[in-house]
């Protein structure tokens, strides 16, 4: 039980210490054109008050002068503080509450001047508004026990009404306020929540056009290419290689499609836990580009160990080099670097000047096309291999403006991992990719 009674004391006391000695943060005022011209308003308006309380002093209570506008300036600057730091302006008005009597005269039925009454009320009005109802409940107990003492009977329990009355006014309008900035908020996080619920059927929906549309017709292709052999008897062994890279093609596609259906679908469904291509699936990627008739050479190298984010960088940054390269330099040689250090993956993706002109220079994925295919169109399964031939010629036109969406995809995913990532033509008419991926602790 004593336990008890302590721990209510701590709680009771709390506030009271808190009103007493405690810290008064300044308020946070919004920025208004109001305010600019309040201020100095309010200023003005404390002085006349703040002379009228001399005069009132002189005459009723025939002060010197001096202690006239001493007290004058104490009963309006705890108005001029409250608007800024309401307890400090209430603990010199507190104090001022047993320094206004000094001099009073019979003849006054309160102790206090008029102007210091209503200022004492307004710095109870500002502390009910701006702090909790604990707080205002200790400052008009405060302001009451002074009444008591100060004033007979009769007039102080007329103070004490007043000032519960002021209080509760401001308390209440308090509550108002908080109320309403509540149900600001909850509108707003109802209107996030709508236009989350919105992107998440959108997402939704393009999951399954893509599910019912693309899926389908990559099925048929990986279906069509692997019965091929049985269905035409007379088929040559290149013509069967060929299908057979075209099925393998397809369902590589299929298996990305998968990937990119789990992402769509991954705050509304439950996503598929594959896993993502890395560092040590690049050789496939490299034997699906040779089989498709890409020249192709690679070199790893190092033997630091990357994480799998930065491998599923480095992965996508060279299959999209590699599309890039069988699309818009027919026959070239490339050459692929893989370094990795101990704190970095290094990449390099070099392609030699296409084969049918020698001296042109390879076009840059960020210039207008005019005659045919943007190179940043997404490739996601490497350098074509689903085509017989990589100077084939391709549906999609060009991309207005000339800036398309692989490279800057290669380009995001290097700055998602606070690396670099620069593309460009060479000296001899190729072109060359490099990427530098650190390995750093939130990337893993």
């Amino acid at each position: 039980m004593e336990t008890s009674g302590l721990g209510i004391g701590r709680v009771a006391m709390g506030p009271l210490l808190r009103v007493l000695t405690g810290p008064d943060e300044p308020l946070r005022l919004t920025p208004r054109p109001i305010l600019r011209y309040a201020a100095p308003l309010g200023l003005l308006a404390l002085a006349g008050l703040g002379a009228i309380n001399a005069a009132y002093l002189q005459d009723a209570r025939g002060m010197h002068d001096f202690w006239a506008l001493l007290l004058s300036v104490g009963a309006v600057l705890p108005v001029a503080l409250a608007a800024r730091r309401p307890l400090q302006g209430w603990r010199v008005a507190f104090v001022m509450l047993f320094l206004g009597t000094f001099g009073s005269a019979p003849s006054e039925s309160w102790p206090w001047s008029p102007v210091q009454i209503i200022g004492y009320l307004v710095i109870v009005l500002l502390v009910a508004l701006t702090e909790e109802a604990v707080i205002t409940v200790w400052i008009t107990a405060c302001g009451v026990v002074p009444a008591f003492f100060l004033t007979d009977q009769g007039n102080a329990y007329g103070v004490a009404v007043l000032l519960i009355a002021v209080a509760l006014l401001g308390d209440v309008l308090a509550r108002r306020r908080r109320n309403r900035h509540q149900l600001a908020e909850q509108t707003e996080l109802t209107e996030l929540e709508r236009a989350r619920r919105a992107v998440l059927e959108e997402r939704a929906r393009i999951a399954r056009e893509m599910h019912d549309v693309v899926a389908h017709h990559m099925s048929m292709i990986a279906v069509r290419a692997e019965t091929a052999p049985y269905r035409l008897s007379d088929l040559g062994e290149p013509a069967r290689d060929e299908l057979a890279t075209i099925a393998t093609a397809a369902r590589a596609a299929l298996t990305d499609m998968r990937r990119l259906l789990g992402a769509l679908r991954a705050d509304s469904e439950e996503a598929p836990r594959e896993p993502q291509p890395g560092l040590a699936d690049l050789p496939d990627l490299v034997a699906a580009a040779q089989r498709a008739g890409v020249t192709v050479t690679w070199s790893p190298a190092g033997s630091g160990e990357a994480p799998e984010p930065v491998g599923l960088a480095a992965y996508r940054i060279v299959q999209e080099a590699l599309a890039n390269a069988a699309r818009h330099a027919p026959g070239s040689k490339v050459e692929i670097a893989v370094l990795a250090l101990p704190d970095r993956l290094e990449i390099s993706v070099h392609n030699s000047p296409p084969q049918s002109d020698p001296n042109a220079a390879a076009p840059h994925p960020d210039d207008p096309q005019p005659d045919g295919p943007h190179p940043d169109n997404p490739q996601p399964d490497g350098p074509d291999p689903d085509s017989p031939h990589p100077d084939s010629p391709q549906p999609d036109g060009p991309t207005p403006g000339g800036h398309g969406h692989g490279l800057t995809g290669m380009r995001e995913r290097a700055d998602l991992l606070g690396g670099t990532l620069s593309a460009g033509p060479d000296a001899r008419g190729g072109y060359v990719v490099t990427a530098s991926l650190p390995y750093r602790e939130d990337s893993e």
